[in-house]
């Protein structure tokens, strides 16, 4: 095969990359300007502006609304809600919220598929900072019959629930403390945010899948609906904040730190501290849909300066590292046979266009949506994400 690299900084590739990160032109809904820079790295640049991100201005930002959390939160047990996975980002939040004088409360979904280093780190970082837990544990069966619905729906976002659902208890836990702020642990620096095009999801989404190929009732899953949804952001005002967006982070100091103070473990790669999320990233996306979700930090190393280009390039070209008998684990737990597992990911790849979706209510109150964007409400990623037509909208209804 015939590789070029004029235009991709050296790379050799026969795809267009962009001259400052690695996405390519595989990536849903890239465009290159005259530089051959691409619109996801300029996306960036304009929320770094937008959120004065590692500058005087995001920093003053950030202060005050800790001391707003902190007069809100006044006279109350917790002021905020934290939502915990065991992992880098979250982890080093807890840290950060105590040293900024808050009185968080550590939310965690349990969808049972977590991994033993991100159960210890979890509980090594609250006891140290004595910081209190609330757990919801869905039934093991019924979460199990949703990942399995997602992959006989034949659609990517297999890991869709367990975001959601961190989303729904995180709110549910706030609301029953009369909390009025969640913090979530996400720098667009360090990650990115990923296209929208291959991955999507809301409550109806994983509703209508399930309906279709599920076999359990949903009864201990937290679904959010899209009216839980609005009551939340609109009526309750819950707000949602990132303080990352705001910080010069480092996902490498903080995981040097966290390894030196608390004794927390790094679990061998982005996203592997759940089972079912490794499988996702390692095997199910890639080897299915073709989709390898490392570009995302991959290239935000690289727009960051603490990676060369040709050096991520390499990494990304390489297989992910997959935990051994793996694939075994997944197939044996969702109740799939060898033959049925294969012929799962054998059949043609299908989308959330073929699945109803709340994605054009999203998009015809995107009005509604920017305002809660701007009152930190709603994530500002969200609102650039799921309120705007992306290639293929034409869906189910």
């Amino acid at each position: 095969m015939t590789r070029r690299s004029g235009g991709n900084g050296g790379l050799p590739t026969n795809y267009r990359v962009c001259t400052r990160c690695i996405y390519d032109e595989r990536v849903p809904s890239i465009r290159f300007d005259e530089e051959g820079v691409c619109n996801y790295c300029h996306q960036v640049d304009s929320l770094v502006e937008e959120y004065g991100t590692g500058q005087t201005k995001g920093r003053v930002k950030l202060e005050q609304t800790i001391e707003n959390i902190k007069r809100d939160g006044h006279g109350k047990r917790y002021d905020c809600v934290i939502g915990v996975s065991g992992g880098t980002d979250s982890s080093y939040m807890l840290y950060l919220a105590r040293q900024y004088g808050l009185r968080p409360l550590a939310v965690h979904y349990d969808n049972t598929w977590n991994g033993s280093i991100a159960t210890l780190n979890i509980h090594r970082v609250l006891k140290h900072l004595d910081i209190d837990l609330f757990t919801w544990v869905v039934n093991n069966k019924e979460v199990d019959d949703i990942f399995r619905s997602f992959m006989l729906a034949g659609v990517p976002e297999v890991e869709a629930s367990t975001d959601l659902a961190l989303a729904e208890v995180m709110y549910r836990a706030a609301h029953r403390h009369g909390i009025k702020y969640i913090l979530e642990g996400h720098s667009f620096v360090t990650e990115g945010i990923s296209p929208l095009g291959k991955n999507y999801f809301d409550g109806k989404y994983v509703s209508a899948i399930h309906q279709k190929f599920g076999l359990r009732r949903m009864e201990s899953y937290p679904l959010m609906t899209f009216n839980r949804f609005i009551y939340w952001s609109s009526i309750a005002r819950i707000k949602k904040i990132r303080p990352f967006w705001y910080l010069n982070y480092s996902k490498e100091e903080a995981r040097a730190f966290l390894e030196h103070e608390y004794g927390w473990q790094y679990y061998g790669g982005h996203h592997l501290e759940n089972r079912m999320t490794a499988f996702f990233h390692g095997v199910y996306a890639p080897q299915k849909f073709g989709a390898d979700f490392r570009n995302n930090t991959l290239g935000a190393l690289v727009r960051n300066g603490k990676l060369d280009r040709k050096t991520a390039w390499a990494t990304y070209n390489q297989a992910p590292l997959v935990e051994d008998e793996l694939v075994g684990y997944v197939r044996k737990r969702l109740g799939f046979s060898e033959s049925e597992y294969n012929a799962i990911m054998a059949a043609p790849p299908k989308s959330w266009h073929d699945y109803p979706t709340y994605k054009q209510r999203f998009e015809k109150l995107r009005p509604l949506f920017y305002v809660l964007a701007k009152a930190e409400l709603v994530p500002m990623s969200f609102y650039l994400k799921y309120c705007f037509p992306a290639p293929g909208d034409e869906q189910a209804t």
